[in-house]
């Protein structure tokens, strides 16, 4: 029986904060090349990555940048559980397996059920290519769920996909230089919505 995603089910999977029932979810670059989607760990360990195409090299290569984005994902998900207590959740914590749900609708099923989400861009060396899933994303719920989305990158990170949303989407962009910035303006954000749901501008998630 496929699982059914719900504010619910996400809220009884993930740890109790001041505001259980608001869902930040964040999403990263880490997640698009996360290979642990479609293979396990002794899958990879008997893969000789000279041997792939192009393409899949890049992603084996890639792991370093791939577990630094998670890494960075995971201190800002602590920082906004604690301050201001926002359930801020990753895919992976709601641990719904992709043989049931594919990872992209996934996605889209988490932020249709979040209060806020955020796409966070970090540098690493490179630009990753996220405009698939994010595109997905914008694509499905923009109309509906458009005022409770950002798109968070560092300064270093440029993108058609991103300059693309900006004009199609309406979609807001911020920029940040340090961690410590881009936490604080993943609190305001969280903030502005919280007012807003208080003072009906935007409709409350129950």
């Amino acid at each position: 029986m496929t699982v059914e995603i719900t504010r619910d089910l996400i809220v009884e999977r993930l740890g109790h904060v001041k505001y259980d029932r608001f869902l930040f979810y964040l999403m990263g670059p880490y997640k698009s090349f996360n290979l642990n989607y479609v293979l396990s760990e002794e899958e990879q360990r008997e893969i000789d990555v000279d041997d792939l195409p192009g393409p899949l090299r890049r992603l084996f290569r890639n792991k370093d940048d791939i577990d630094a984005a998670q890494a960075l994902l995971r201190r800002i998900q602590g920082e906004l559980r604690v301050t201001p207590g926002v359930n801020a959740f990753l895919a992976l914590d709601v641990d719904v397996d992709t043989d049931e749900v594919d990872a992209a609708t996934q996605s889209i099923e988490y932020t249709g059920c979040s209060n806020a989400t955020a796409f966070v861009l970090p540098f690493l060396g490179h630009n990753f290519g996220v405009g698939e899933e994010a595109g997905s994303i914008l694509e499905a719920l923009s109309e509906t769920h458009g005022d409770r989305l950002v798109f968070v990158h560092e300064d270093d990170v440029t993108s058609a996909m991103i300059r693309s949303a900006r004009v199609r989407w309406d979609l807001r962009v911020e920029t940040y230089e340090t961690e410590a910035e881009l936490v604080e303006k993943l609190r305001f954000f969280a903030a502005g919505i919280m007012q807003r749901e208080r003072r009906g501008e935007l409709g409350r998630l129950e």
